[in-house]
């Protein structure tokens, strides 16, 4: 099954779904349409208690390249009239609510890179409990280079790689190769492209032997405990 516009498949099979990212033209960009299918994927399976292992990936050769460009480039540094509110705010709004639906998600989330992983692509990875990417994949925050804040994946980045790393990726704008990216912990395996079904087979098998009430609990302890410590920093 799809979203109505096809930028976003989900497969199901048997306690899988792999929810595909599907707009090679842009490079799997994140365009409001595709926010808000995989939002509607995040409340979906949040309900769905037969469902254990959601994998994200992205088509033709590219996980995701980020906002995107027509959506932000109509709105960027553009004037408003007397009493509009800026589009933009709303937009990112519903992309940290993206975010943080991907973090609550009660089945394991297996992100699976071949390619670049940008800007917000690389917020939706860092919101990933394991993350697989072949030789190819390349990933960064090029926000700062572009004068602009990545305000709504900073925690999520944050709270993948803790404060260093992180420093690294979002005050850089850095391009972090596969095994770079390992070893700051970004990543938990690299293979070769080819290598990728095969490896996801191996990690989807491991994750089977998990039990789901257990896997359910672990997260929702997780998360309150970065809430609460997040609570305490603020």
């Amino acid at each position: 099954m799809s979203d109505t516009d096809g930028k976003l498949l989900v497969l199901r099979n048997g306690a899988q779904e792999t929810w595909t990212l599907n707009d090679p033209a842009t490079r799997n960009a994140l365009s409001e349409a595709l926010v808000e299918a995989l939002h509607s994927a995040c409340q979906r399976a949040a309900q769905d208690s037969s469902l254990r292992c959601v994998v994200l990936t992205g088509a033709g050769g590219a996980f995701c390249a980020g906002g995107s460009p027509g959506a932000f480039a109509t709105a960027i540094g553009q004037a408003l009239p007397a009493g509009e509110v800026d589009p933009l705010i709303a937009m990112n709004r519903r992309f940290g609510a993206l975010l943080q639906a991907l973090c609550s998600l009660p089945q394991v989330l297996l992100a699976v890179v071949d390619g670049p992983a940008m800007g917000g692509g690389l917020g939706l990875v860092c919101c990933a409990d394991f993350v697989l990417a072949s030789e190819c994949a390349v990933l960064a925050a090029p926000e700062v280079t572009l004068g602009i804040v990545p305000a709504q994946i900073t925690p999520f980045v944050l709270k993948r790689l803790g404060d260093r790393a992180a420093r690294l990726c979002l005050l850089t704008g850095r391009k972090l190769r596969a095994e770079e990216a390992l070893l700051l912990g970004l990543v938990d395996e690299v293979c070769a492209p080819e290598a990728l079904p095969a490896a996801l087979e191996r990690w989807l098998a491991a994750l089977k032997l998990a039990a789901p009430a257990s896997v359910v609990s672990h997260k929702n302890l997780a998360e309150r405990h970065c809430q609460s410590a997040a609570a305490c920093i603020a």
